[in-house]
């Protein structure tokens, strides 16, 4: 089964995202910052990561360069509220980019394409 690990600290988003995504076939892990992220990527080896940009304890950009630092093949899809980040040079790092929307159409597509691409 293909695993996507949700990184946000909003906890409806995490639940909403997990509940939608469990719906489409897929396991989902979450993870409320990003704390420990590289040892929960390194544990539970997610095919894909759904990451938040802007959260409390971490700048999701700085936590996107680490990530691609120690795996530079795993899918990261940033989600967030702003599309100001998008122009970002950090963000260039991300495979795709989508804004946070309670209609999930979108970021469940980007999931799909990025999953088929690195296939």
């Amino acid at each position: 089964m293909i695993k996507i690990l949700v990184v946000d600290d909003e906890a409806h988003i995490r639940l909403l995202y997990s509940e939608e995504l469990k719906d489409e076939g897929y396991e989902v892990i979450t993870a409320e910052s990003g704390e420990g992220l590289l040892e929960l990527i390194n544990r539970e080896n997610p095919s894909l990561v759904v990451l938040d940009i802007k959260m409390t304890s971490h700048n999701g950009l700085d936590l996107l360069q680490d990530i691609r630092n120690q795996y530079y093949d795993l899918p990261v899809i940033l989600s967030t509220a702003y599309d100001s980040f998008k122009e970002d040079m950090k963000s260039m790092a991300a495979n795709d980019y989508v804004i946070k929307s309670f209609d999930l159409s979108e970021l469940k597509s980007r999931i799909k394409k990025n999953l088929e691409t690195a296939r």
